[in-house]
């Protein structure tokens, strides 16, 4: 058994995102979140894998794919409704705004960041 010393908390109201490592605030990053139609769930979640996209693929340059699932959409381009911290590869955004279909989106330096420290087994906490 392993066990990390990074946590993630996403506040969806505030549309931030909060990195946490031995229990200290490392970073903060200002997110897009999911909108109201296709909002992003909100609960205790993991780090399911971390996932280099190539540069084509919607999300780019890395998803951290969560155990969470989307309430609304049971599929999303051709997978399952599965939440994700991405990039804004290909799929863009305003940061700080709620327009994605759920996921959490950031800038590709802030998700390269992250995805160099982040490993499956992550905790994830959204709140409302």
């Amino acid at each position: 058994m392993s066990s990390t010393p990074w946590q993630l908390s996403v506040d969806l109201s505030a549309r931030r995102l909060r990195v946490y490592r031995g229990g200290r605030q490392q970073r903060t990053f200002r997110a897009i979140v999911g909108k109201p139609s296709t909002p992003t769930p909100s609960g205790a979640f993991f780090i399911e894998e971390n996932v280099r996209l190539p540069s084509g693929r919607v999300g780019a340059p890395f998803a951290l794919a969560l155990n969470a699932r989307s309430s609304t959409l049971q599929e999303f381009d051709g997978g399952p409704g599965q939440i994700a911290i991405h990039g804004l590869g290909n799929v863009g955004g305003q940061i700080g705004t709620a327009e994605s279909h759920g996921c959490i989106r950031l800038t590709t330096p802030e998700i390269t960041w992250l995805a160099n420290r982040i490993a499956p087994g992550t905790p994830v906490e959204v709140t409302p």
